[in-house]
């Protein structure tokens, strides 16, 4: 028996590719106000026969077809690139073997029910299509078909399939584009994240071909926002989701350096800051956070930052080079960019409040453990203090003073002291806002008023994990997942969310994985070695795990991450009976409820 692999386009893209009688691609309707109406669907480039040109397909046997068993993943080389093949359910399957977020190799990941997660971030794609399930990153992978012939298997790709290792979903273009009135918009987006970004291109996606509009107060379009502090030295064009090419292709229009002043829900319009006026028929509010300022004197001189932007980023590294560095506040970002800057800086200071960095997030041993890492760094920690004043010299930063009466050389400061929801504008909107500023959404990220809808870290939603409490989560991943569901809601599919809180942190060439929501959590339970940073921690409230860190130990927290997602409970006692001897063998069967 072998198997073959060739590229194919998976059965609900091949439906939609189908071809009318007049040659164009058939219409889908969408219903506007009531009134249905005909899109088109763009060409997809690749037709119903991926392989028009001979020359661009490789074949190539890779393995006996006995080689695999069920629930088995296999990096496959093809010579002029690699595949994954894997076998569930007595089926083969092959695709992309690069997560297309950050290249992870999907081979080290987690295969359970017809997906693979990505070991590194927790992104999700289907076996059988390749699509993405579960965020971060936009694209998907190609997916390419098997067959099996004399026990071998052989892979049949195209070329380029192979060497880009993902794929772009087929989306709409907007109709007519120059009979809309400037002033008025289908959707409109307010912010330019990644719950923008995602909830744009689901639309398109799903074959809504009106006018989209995103704003944003930035002056670049759409960005890896996570790299502003793990990669400070990225210019706006490296960190780019998305080409200026692509928005042009699919008619999705980004308003730069323009700022919503306030939204008038009754007559559906925005009002900008400059006085613009925009209608809309469905809005989404993605607008994020905005930094806590200090509060002290000298905070508004020359040489202190909040980094939002590309350019602070980019500006700080410069300033920083050979200098005196102060860091306020042991956040992620605080962190991140203290470690950044360590081999580039002549000092680093970081100046916190709490007794332990990341203490409430990780708990004290796991802190402690990075604290004691950033120290071997050459990072100098002033913990329980606070910043009094930041004095000058000839107008530039000179000092930071302490509330304890150190005073700390500084010619840059940073501030990671924390941020709020960018959602002053909507106090008299009658959108609801909870007491801290967070918009409340329900299950498919819809306010309270009918075609309002919101995402991302400005907003409190049920955590189905957390058994539906209203939780603010401001994850990059989280923020994916949002935008995808205001879109289905949207164009009224009816879809809730549901999905599993992961993040990363990058720290001197290492990362910390995190999967759940431990917030309130009453216990760590810790299995490895903290001093070696190696180890996995879950952290339980009561009896039952609720969340789950690691360093050094793919891809644990995708493996737990994938129980969570599926309903299972782990509890506290699995942990400390199992969990150590499973690292030991290997074996995490236990956690799919396959052992005992």
């Amino acid at each position: 028996v072998e198997v073959k692999i060739e590229v194919v386009i998976p059965e609900k893209e091949r439906s939609k590719e189908e071809m009318s009688p007049n040659g164009k691609a058939s219409p889908l309707i969408y219903k506007v106000n009531g009134t249905a109406r005909h899109y088109h669907l763009e060409e997809h480039p690749i037709a119903s026969n991926p392989y028009h040109n001979p020359k661009d397909v490789v074949e190539a046997s890779v393995c006996h077809v006995k080689d695999l068993e069920n629930g088995q993943m296999r990096e496959v080389d093809l010579g002029c690139g690699k595949a994954l093949l894997i076998k569930e359910s007595g089926e083969f399957h092959a695709m992309g073997h690069k997560c297309p977020h950050y290249g992870a190799p999907l081979v080290k990941g987690v295969l359970s029910k017809g997906r693979v997660r990505c070991p590194w971030h927790g992104a999700c794609f289907n076996i059988a299509t390749g699509d993405i399930e579960d965020f971060p990153g936009l694209d998907s992978l190609p997916r390419f078909q098997v067959k099996i012939e004399k026990e071998k298997v052989y892979i049949r790709a195209s070329k380029q399939a192979l060497q880009t290792q993902r794929r772009t979903k087929m989306m709409a273009k907007c109709i007519s584009l120059s009979n809309y009135n400037l002033s008025s918009t289908n959707v409109l987006i307010i912010g330019a994240g990644a719950a923008g970004l995602v909830c744009a291109e689901t639309l398109r996606q799903e074959g809504f071909s009106d006018r989209i509009v995103m704003c944003t107060m930035d002056r670049h379009l759409p960005y890896d926002r996570p790299k502003l502090s793990k990669s400070m030295d990225s210019h706006p064009e490296q960190i780019a989701l998305r080409p200026k090419e692509f928005f042009c292709t699919y008619d999705i229009e980004v308003l730069t350096e323009m700022q919503v002043a306030a939204v008038d829900v009754k007559s559906k319009i925005a009002v900008f800051k400059d006085g613009f006026k925009m209608e809309y028929n469905k809005l989404l509010i993605a607008t994020g956070n905005t930094p806590k300022a200090l509060s002290c004197k000298g905070k508004e001189m020359e040489n202190v930052f909040n980094i939002r932007t590309p350019e602070d980023a980019n500006r700080v590294v410069k300033l920083a080079t050979s200098k005196n560095v102060v860091i306020v506040g042991a956040s992620f970002l605080g962190m991140e960019v203290a470690a950044y800057l360590a081999e580039r800086a002549h000092s680093v200071s970081l100046v916190e409040l709490e007794e332990v960095p990341f203490k409430k997030f990780f708990g004290e041993r796991v802190g402690r453990a990075v604290m004691k890492m950033f120290e071997n760094n050459r990072v100098k920690f002033y913990m329980q203090t606070e910043v009094s004043e930041l004095r000058e010299q000839e107008g530039k930063l000179k000092e930071v003073v302490l509330k304890s009466g150190k005073v700390l050389r500084a010619d840059v400061c940073v501030v990671g002291v924390g941020a709020v929801p960018a959602t002053g504008f909507l106090k008299q909107s009658g959108i609801n806002i909870d007491s801290k500023g967070f918009i409340v959404v329900n299950k498919m990220m819809q306010t309270n008023i009918p075609g309002v809808f919101a995402a991302g870290d400005a907003v409190t939603f049920p955590l189905a994990l957390r058994n539906n409490k209203k939780v603010n989560v401001p994850h990059w991943q989280m923020a994916h997942m949002h935008g995808r569901i205001a879109a289905l809601n949207m164009l009224a599919h009816g879809t809730e969310i549901s999905t599993v809180p992961y993040l990363w942190t990058a720290m001197f060439g290492k990362s910390i994985r995190y999967a759940g929501h431990g917030e309130g959590f009453d216990d760590v339970v810790i299995q490895g070695d903290l001093e070696e940073l190696k180890f996995v921690a879950f952290y339980t409230k009561s009896d039952e795990v609720v969340a789950v860190a690691s360093m050094n130990y793919d891809p644990i927290v995708s493996k737990v991450a994938e129980v969570l997602a599926a309903g299972r409970t782990i509890r506290k006692r699995d942990v400390d009976a199992v969990v150590f001897l499973s690292f030991r063998t290997g074996d995490m069967s236990w956690l799919t409820g396959k052992g005992s």
